[in-house]
């Protein structure tokens, strides 16, 4: 269902897990699509009562994906207001944990 991340339940516990080994979880704006659908949808149902936010076991987020922020200016950066799903993230009333192991670097340390 989805390309970057995969996602699971077991019991009242959602779990979204960042899967782009190969970029070690870098966060791009199709992750952040893709986080944001499926933690609204455990957000919304009462049968979910947490959520753990993870990654694999060399990296949790390395950060912002820089090949796709070399391609943005200021102008297009602020215009779109890049970050602020991560803030509708946050916002989110589910309890929510981060389970880090490996790198968690830059925009991944903030997300944790």
């Amino acid at each position: 269902m989805y390309e970057t991340i995969e996602t699971s339940i077991e019991g009242r516990v959602a779990t979204i897990r960042f899967n782009r080994p190969k970029a070690l979880n870098a966060l791009n704006s199709k992750v952040l699509e893709e986080v944001l659908d499926a933690a609204t949808k455990y957000d919304a149902d009462p049968a979910i009562g947490c959520l753990i936010l993870t990654g694999n076991e060399r990296a949790f987020a390395a950060g912002a994906d820089i090949a796709e922020l070399n391609e943005q200016d200021y102008a297009s950066m602020y215009a779109s207001n890049f970050f602020t799903g991560w803030d509708r993230f946050a916002a989110l009333r589910i309890p929510k944990i981060a389970a880090v192991s490996g790198y968690a670097l830059g925009g991944g340390c903030e997300v944790a």
